[in-house]
C-alpha cells in the first residue's frame, strides 16, 4: 500500500511541492486549496506529466478535507506569502487563522499524520499547530532550517567554486533574520569553512543567508520563494517515509533542550518513520548561544500574537 501525503495550498509552495513529491515517487498526492479549480486543475496537470516522467500515482486535487482522510503525511503551505517589505512576522495574524483551520482538519480526518510546516512565520505556526493539534511533538514539524543550511550550501559552493554535494552547512534557530548560521559545523569534503575562508567572506556568507528569503522576495516583487522551500519540505517528507534517520534542522518543540522550554524552534533532529526520533544538543560557543537568545526572542514576539 502506498503512502499517502496531503498537501494544503495549492500555491506555488504547495504545487511544486507535488511535483517533487510525484517525481519521487514517494506517494500518493492529495492537493488541498480553498480556491474551486485550483487544485483539482494542477493535479489533473501533474498526474499527465507520469506519462513522461514515468512515475504511476494516484494524484487528486480537492477542496474538501473528506479526501485527505488517513494520510501518513500532511504538508501545510497554505498562507498568504511575503510582499517586499514584509518581514515574516508580519503574517502572523492572518496565517494563524489559516493554519488554525487546516490543523482542525488535520486532526478529524488523520489523527495518526505527521504534520510537516511550511507557512509563516514558521516557528509560531509550528507552535500553533502543536498547541491546537495536541498531537506529540515527535510528529508536529517545521520545514525552515532544511532551506536555510541549502541557502547557506548555495553560497559557499559559489564563494569556492565546489560542488555542492561536496558541503554542509549548519544553520540553527528561527526562521527569519534571527537565523543562527554555524560556520565552525559548516564544512567542505570535512574541512570548516573557517579554516578555508577569511572572516569576512564568512560574515557575508551568514548575512546573505539571513536575508536569502528577502532577497528573493525583493527580485520577484510579487510572491516568495518556492523552489527551493518545496524541494526542503520534500527531503523531510522522504526522510520520514523511507526512515532514512537522517540528521536534519527543523523547528520542533522543546522541553528544555538547548535550555528552552515552551518554545518550536530549529535545532538538529533526526528524522525517521515515526517523525522527530532524537533531538541533538551540540556544544556551543557563547557567541552562538547569545545568537540563540536572540532568535528566541524574535519568536516569542511572534508567538505573543497568537490567541491560544
Amino acid at each position: 500500500m502506498r503512502n499517502k501525503i496531503t498537501i494544503v495550498g495549492a500555491g506555488f509552495v504547495g504545487a511544486t511541492a507535488a511535483h517533487w513529491c510525484a517525481v519521487k515517487e514517494l506517494g500518493d498526492v492529495v492537493l488541498v486549496d480553498i480556491v474551486e479549480g485550483m487544485p483539482q486543475g494542477k493535479a489533473l496537470d501533474l498526474l499527465q506529466a507520469g506519462p513522461v516522467e514515468g512515475y504511476d500515482l494516484h494524484i487528486v486535487g480537492t477542496n474538501d478535507y473528506k479526501e485527505t482522510a488517513n494520510s501518513d503525511i500532511v504538508v501545510i503551505t497554505a498562507g498568504l506569502p511575503r510582499k517586499p517589505g514584509m518581514t515574516r512576522e508580519d503574517l502572523v495574524g492572518v496565517n494563524a487563522k489559516i493554519v488554525r483551520g487546516v490543523v482542525e482538519n488535520v486532526v478529524a480526518y488523520s489523527p495518526n499524520s505527521i504534520i510537516i510546516v511550511v507557512t509563516n512565520p514558521l516557528d509560531t505556526m509550528v507552535y500553533l499547530a502543536k498547541k491546537v493539534s495536541g498531537f506529540p511533538r515527535e510528529r508536529i514539524i517545521g520545514q525552515a532550517g532544511v532551506l536555510d543550511s541549502a541557502r547557506m550550501r548555495a553560497f559557499i559552493s559559489m564563494e569556492l567554486n565546489v560542488s555542492v554535494e561536496n558541503i554542509h552547512a549548519f544553520v540553527l534557530g528561527g526562521h527569519g533574520d534571527e537565523m543562527v548560521p554555524l560556520p565552525r559545523y559548516s564544512t567542505v569534503a570535512g574541512i570548516p569553512i573557517t579554516e578555508l575562508l577569511p572572516p569576512e567572506r564568512i560574515a557575508a556568507i551568514v548575512e546573505r543567508t539571513r536575508k536569502g528569503g528577502g532577497e528573493i522576495v525583493a527580485l520577484l516583487k510579487q510572491g516568495s520563494a518556492f523552489f527551493a522551500p518545496s524541494a526542503a519540505t520534500m527531503q523531510m517528507v522522504e526522510a520520514i517515509l523511507k526512515d532514512r534517520k537522517m540528521i536534519l534542522p527543523c523547528s520542533v518543540y522543546l522541553e528544555g533542550e538547548y535550555g528552552m522550554h515552551d518554545i518550536c524552534f530549529g535545532v538538529p533532529v533526526k528524522l525517521g518513520r515515526s517523525g522527530v526520533e532524537q533531538i541533538l544538543e551540540i556544544k556551543l560557543t557563547p557567541e552562538e548561544q547569545e545568537a540563540m537568545s536572540r532568535s528566541a526572542a524574535l519568536i516569542r514576539s511572534s508567538m505573543a500574537a497568537l490567541e491560544l
